[in-house]
């Protein structure tokens, strides 16, 4: 009889029981850290949106360009310098954890720590000698060269601080990180901004670059702190196991896919750097910035996900993973769409918050978001294939890639600037997410989509027309007036979408992980009276 209503309840057969619990067990702990990170990640973008706000209308397009610049330097020379290790980390830590091999851990976090800052610092070395070239020669713009020599002192820094948040997210604890990197960060550099813009004679980008750099000190030194009450720091050297070979056969592959990809990225900014103004800088990160408002919960699934799919690969359970991902994938769109449907209809409006200076990007916005909405559609494939060990399949999927957006971007920038940017990374995000599509159904006979995946998809067609039809009402302008009308429009629409979920039900999966969570918290409230 139990067992009939746990069947109905949960809608998996009895011969399923072993891989229902243990799915549910998985699901439960992603729901529990998607949740802290996505918490984290909806203050830390609310947070860079008040920062993005706060220097936009400080600096104006001009000097926020020089910004960005200055920032996007420091952070390729960073990723330049991780090797793939941080990767590694997230995939070895729970590995080695669920064998109880602290020999292990310890070895991986030495070898990962150490080699990365040593190729760090000499790398910032590189940064501080090559700023004149790279500022005259590569973007004409002498104003450049002072501001890359004083990041490149932070280059250490920021890697370090990836290395050991990466690090903490391998023990399967989320709370580490988004107090670090998603709380303390930007509340620290948000009141050095202030505190700066109080004492500075005239605001600009090396005041904001300093705010930046200072703040990543104090978070390297939170994650480091945070990393050692998980694992103590303070252990002989020789007690470590270094699989040197291992690592590096996992993390040289995924390491040059980053950096291509990275390269890839970054040479949208640079080109624009290089051919135009550095308004165009400023505006198109201003978008950018937008639009990781709507990858929030994506973002926060991803991490979650990868030492759950590293765990569930090593114990080759196929039946768990398969609906893991499929899972991850339902909650990542139900929770994304409405975020990426606002930047969609509504981009001249919320970029006229920022300053009139940045409303020319309105087209480039609309189109960063379907990028934006093609990745978090296609769920975490690209964290199947990290975690499961096809890391050079990744490799591939980068080369091609980059050798498709890299043409487009050399080809378009020049001549369309912002909207070739755009173009160019719209081409990105299909490739690589229907490239790791196929190649994990090829390898898996896996898809990130069930029935249930319906459900999001028509309630956002039902949001948009609500919006549409509130927008002929109170028509949506650049101006004061027109930015509340937006506003209204935004509220109709996220109403209907939460409505026509709630009207066409969770699926018995979620009811079941909502029925435990609510059962978690009932037994902790009995126990606190």
């Amino acid at each position: 009889m139990d067992q009939a209503m746990n069947e109905k309840a949960t809608g998996w057969s009895a011969a399923d029981a072993g891989t229902a619990v243990n799915v549910e067990r998985h699901l439960l702990l992603a729901a529990k850290g998607s949740s802290i990170t996505f918490a984290g990640q909806m203050f830390v973008y609310g947070s860079r949106f008040v920062i993005a706000l706060v220097l936009a209308r400080l600096l104006a397009a001009g000097q926020y360009g020089l910004y960005n610049l200055g920032l996007t330097a420091v952070e390729l020379f960073t990723r330049l310098a991780s090797l793939g290790l941080a990767t590694a980390l997230v995939r070895y830590i729970p590995h080695f954890a669920s064998r109880r091999d602290e020999s292990g851990i310890g070895g991986t976090i030495q070898f990962s720590l150490g080699l990365t800052t040593l190729f760090s610092i000499g790398l910032g070395i590189a940064l501080y000698a090559l700023a004149e070239p790279i500022a005259v020669q590569l973007f004409n713009k002498p104003p450049l060269a002072p501001l890359l020599r004083m990041v490149s002192v932070f280059v250490p820094i920021f890697n370090l601080s990836d290395m050991a948040s990466a690090a903490t997210r391998g023990f399967k604890n989320m709370k580490y990180t988004v107090i670090a990197q998603n709380i303390a960060q930007p509340l620290i550099r948000l009141a050095l901004i202030l505190m700066l813009w109080t004492v500075a004679v005239e605001m600009s980008a090396r005041w904001a670059l300093l705010a930046s750099g200072l703040t990543e000190i104090v978070v390297a030194g939170l994650l480091l702190f945070f990393l050692n009450k998980q694992f103590s720091l303070r252990r002989a050297f020789r007690s470590g196991r270094r699989e040197v070979g291992t690592l590096l056969r996992f993390s040289l592959p995924v390491y040059s896919s980053n950096m291509i990809s990275r390269l890839s990225g970054n040479l949208r900014t640079l080109l624009l750097g290089a051919t135009s103004v550095a308004a165009n800088v400023g505006i198109f990160s201003v978008a950018s910035q937008l639009t990781l408002l709507g990858d929030m919960f994506h973002s926060s699934i991803v991490a979650v996900s990868q030492p759950i799919v590293s765990e569930l690969h090593s114990r080759g359970a196929r039946r768990e993973l398969a609906r893991f991902y499929q899972t991850m994938t339902k909650w990542s769109v139900t929770i994304n769409l409405p975020l990426f449907l606002v930047l969609m209809l509504f981009p001249g409006p919320l970029l006229s918050i920022f300053g009139q200076s940045f409303v020319q990007g309105a087209e480039v916005l609309g189109l960063m978001a379907w990028g934006g909405l093609i990745d978090i559609a296609t769920g975490v494939c690209g964290v199947v294939l990290d975690m499961t060990d096809n890391t050079r399949l990744k490799l591939l999927n980068t080369v091609v890639t980059v050798g498709v957006t890299a043409s487009l971007s050399i080809w378009l920038i020049p001549t369309w600037g912002l909207m070739g940017a755009a173009v160019s990374m719209l081409a990105a995000g299909i490739i690589t997410n229907l490239l790791r599509l196929i190649e994990v159904f090829i390898l898996f006979r896996m898809l990130p989509y069930n029935p249930d995946f319906i459900k999001p998809v028509l309630a956002g067609v039902a949001s948009i027309g609500a919006a549409l039809a509130v927008s002929r009402v109170f028509p949506p302008d650049l101006d004061l007036a027109g930015v509340v009308n937006t506003g209204v429009s935004i509220s109709a629409m996220c109403v209907t979408y939460a409505g026509m979920i709630w009207l066409l039900r969770l699926s018995p999966e979620d009811s079941a992980i909502l029925a435990r969570i609510r059962q978690r918290l009932g037994g902790r409230g009995s126990k606190a009276e």
